[in-house]
């Protein structure tokens, strides 16, 4: 994920993200047709703690290239901000994430372009090797959660990937072998003349999971910066699409799947990290289902008001991430214990095409940013079902606007003796206050029991 440079992926056309948008609204209004199907038996899943619900900074604590760095602000302040996982760490890391109670992906080796990935350059042999090099350089660390591969292949990098995986799961078992895929709006086409190397996203990630066997299906997205807090309909529409299609394809093959979203200013035209964004692609992820979320970038770098500056200081974006962190901690493993029945949106949805309520639970959400009356506006809510291994059902409600607080009351397809909301501060349950409503500021989510 090297965004020094300018952007080098091209944004579809308008007629593709409403083909796109379409085929998933489509899927998801059909009877329960995004409850989750039977993983197939050769597919093995990744076994993640219940309790731990992946937090990570997606940077390289040292850096990926010299002059390699010691940051200031390191594993602790990682660990401060409300991450649960570490990223991306040498073997002299370890021990200190153990203290810390962080879980890690290690790195590759430094002087390696993580970007590019050797895999494809390696013979069979010499795969299995840099695998087991790198797994035994772990001795065994109990934080170890996983190994990074690769980011953002094209599908001419599978065959090899596959392989590193497999070697993965030989010399590793049980533990995670990490690749991040390319969002749809990279190019598509020829392997020899695009980064996906395929002609549609959904071919991306169906051949990705037929011939890498992974162990989950993570991806980036960092529309909600570059669509100026969703203004953009037309590049909002990508990051919502994205995320439907990539639970879509997660859910038929028994995958969980992790986010990547930005908590920098991913260009200098593009706004910037702010309390409601960063809530919103959290809650967001939960909504659909996602068992976890990366933030892109936590060190500066190239680009400007990211949770450490440039000087190796804490920002105000630090003190706003470390919020939501904080939240995804205590909601998180909530939601690891629940399997994702549809997804759904109130009409008008922030995009065309998205999936309308009635959902199996949900008839209709009612929101207004001013109950008295004095504005019309009416913000858009994103429905997250539920159920666990009981039978008990729960949904998430998410408020889409990024400018305004909404007034929520929901209505259930059945009558229900009591509705109960998770505090996102220690997980307690507390009575919906169905009668007044329930206040949702710009971004933010609830999860709600239904008895």
């Amino acid at each position: 994920m090297n965004r020094t440079t300018p952007v080098r992926r091209a944004l579809p056309a308008l007629w593709m993200i409403g083909v796109l948008l379409g085929g998933i609204g489509g899927a998801l209004r059909a009877d329960d047709a995004s409850a989750p199907s039977q993983a197939a038996p050769d597919v093995p899943t990744f076994v993640c703690p219940t309790d731990l619900f992946p937090i990570l900074p997606w940077d390289a604590l040292h850096n990926w290239k010299a002059p390699y760095r010691n940051p200031e602000n390191g594993l602790p302040s990682i660990a401060e901000c409300g991450f649960t996982l570490a990223g991306f760490v040498t073997p002299e890391d370890l021990p200190l994430c153990e203290k810390l109670g962080l879980r890690a992906i290690m790195a590759l080796p430094r002087g390696d372009q993580p970007w590019a990935g050797p895999w494809t350059r390696l013979t069979d042999d010499q795969i299995d090797r840099r695998v087991r090099e790198i797994v035994e350089r772990s001795e065994g660390s109990p934080a170890v959660l996983g190994y990074y591969l690769m980011d953002e292949p094209g599908a001419p990098a599978f065959p090899a990937l596959a392989k590193a995986v497999a070697a993965v799961k030989k010399h590793a078992p049980g533990k995670l072998a990490y690749i991040n895929l390319f969002p749809s709006y990279a190019t598509v086409g020829a392997p020899d003349k695009s980064q996906l190397g395929t002609a549609s996203y959904t071919e991306y990630l169906e051949r990705f999971v037929a011939e890498v066997n992974p162990q989950l299906l993570s991806y980036d997205n960092y529309m909600v910066q570059y669509s100026d807090d969703l203004q953009d309909a037309a590049r909002a529409a990508i990051y919502y699409a994205d995320l439907l299609e990539v639970r879509r394809v997660a859910q038929e093959h028994g995958l969980p799947f992790w986010n990547i979203v930005s908590c920098n200013q991913i260009r200098k035209p593009t706004t910037i990290p702010s309390p409601a964004n960063l809530a919103f692609q959290a809650y967001t992820t939960l909504a659909a289902g996602g068992r976890g979320v990366s933030w892109y970038k936590y060190y500066q770098g190239g680009y400007a008001y990211a949770p450490i500056d440039a000087e190796g200081k804490k920002t105000e974006t630090w003190q706003h991430l470390r919020v939501v962190n904080r939240q995804l901690q205590t909601l998180g493993p909530l939601v690891n214990r629940l399997t994702s029945t549809g997804v759904f949106f109130t009409s008008p949805p922030p995009v065309e095409e998205l999936p309308p309520l009635p959902g199996r639970l949900v008839e209709q959400v009612e929101s207004k940013a001013s109950p008295r009356g004095i504005i019309e506006a009416k913000p858009p809510i994103m429905v997250g079902e539920f159920r666990d291994d009981d039978g008990a059902d729960y949904v998430m409600l998410v408020n889409l606007s990024l400018e305004r607080s909404t007034n929520v009351k929901l209505v259930t397809v059945e009558p229900h003796d009591a509705k109960q909301v998770f505090s996102a501060v220690d997980g307690r349950l507390v009575p919906l206050d169905e009668q007044n409503g329930h206040w949702l500021p710009a971004g933010q989510g609830m999860l709600i029991r239904i008895d």
